[in-house]
C-alpha cells in the first residue's frame, strides 16, 4: 500500500481541511496522487452529514456546517482526535467492509488503553458502556465518491463534553457521549501512532 502519513500539530481549518481532501481524491482517481491517512485537531465546530434533521439543534446560536459526509451532526473541538483519509477502494468495492475496518481499529486501539468499546450496527460509532449508560466515544462520517472514500472519524480524548448539549449527537436520544479522559484517565499521548498502525493493517485484510 502507497499511502501518505500525514499529521498535523496545530488545529486546521476545517475547510481547508475538507478542500484538500477532495483535490486529493481527485487527483487520487486520476492516479496522480497517493491514498492518505491524516490526524488532526480542528477549532469548536459543528458539523452536519446529510441525514440530519433540522430539530436535533438544541441551540440555535450554534455555527452549523452543512458536510456532504454520512451521518448527523457533530461537535469538532480541540481534545478530539480526527482521522481523515482518502483511501482508494476500487478494488474491493465494499463499503461495509470499509466501516467494519474503521470500527476494529478504534475498538483495538482503545484495548490497548484497557477500554472495552464496541460497534452497534443501528447506532454508527464506537461506544463505551458502564453500569447502564452507554456513551459514544467515538463518531464515524464516511462519504464515498468514485470508489474512493474520504472524510473520516473522530475519537474524544480531552474534549469538553458540554458542547454536545446544544446537539442531539449523531441523531441519538437515548445515549450520551463521553470521552477517554472520563473513563480512565491516563497518559493518550500515544493513542494516535498506535491508530494508524492498527488502521493500516487492518486495511491490508
Amino acid at each position: 500500500m502507497n499511502i501518505e502519513i500525514k499529521k498535523s500539530i496545530k488545529p486546521i481549518n476545517y475547510f481547508e481541511a475538507i478542500n484538500l481532501l477532495e483535490k486529493r481524491l481527485e487527483d487520487l482517481h486520476k492516479n496522480k496522487d497517493k491514498e492518505l491517512i491524516w490526524t488532526l485537531e480542528h477549532n469548536e465546530i459543528f458539523t452536519a452529514g446529510t441525514s440530519y434533521k433540522e430539530n436535533e439543534i438544541l441551540d440555535s446560536s450554534i455555527n452549523l456546517i452543512k458536510t456532504n459526509r454520512g451521518g448527523k451532526i457533530t461537535c469538532h473541538a480541540p481534545g478530539q482526535l480526527i482521522c481523515y483519509f482518502v483511501l482508494d477502494l476500487r478494488k474491493k468495492k465494499d463499503i461495509r467492509k470499509f466501516i467494519t475496518c474503521i470500527e476494529k481499529t478504534i475498538i483495538e486501539t482503545l484495548k490497548n488503553y484497557k477500554i472495552d468499546t464496541f460497534s452497534d450496527k443501528d447506532n454508527i460509532g464506537i461506544w463505551h458502556k458502564k453500569k447502564q449508560a452507554i456513551n459514544k466515544v467515538a463518531a464515524i462520517g464516511v462519504r464515498v465518491k468514485k470508489w474512493i472514500a474520504y472524510h473520516g472519524f473522530a475519537i474524544n480524548i480531552n474534549n469538553n463534553l458540554d458542547q454536545y448539549e446544544k446537539i442531539i449527537p449523531c441523531g441519538v436520544l437515548d445515549r450520551g457521549v463521553t470521552n477517554l479522559k472520563k473513563i480512565n484517565d491516563q497518559d493518550y499521548s500515544n493513542l494516535e501512532n498506535i491508530l494508524i498502525k492498527n488502521f493500516i493493517l487492518n486495511l491490508q485484510i
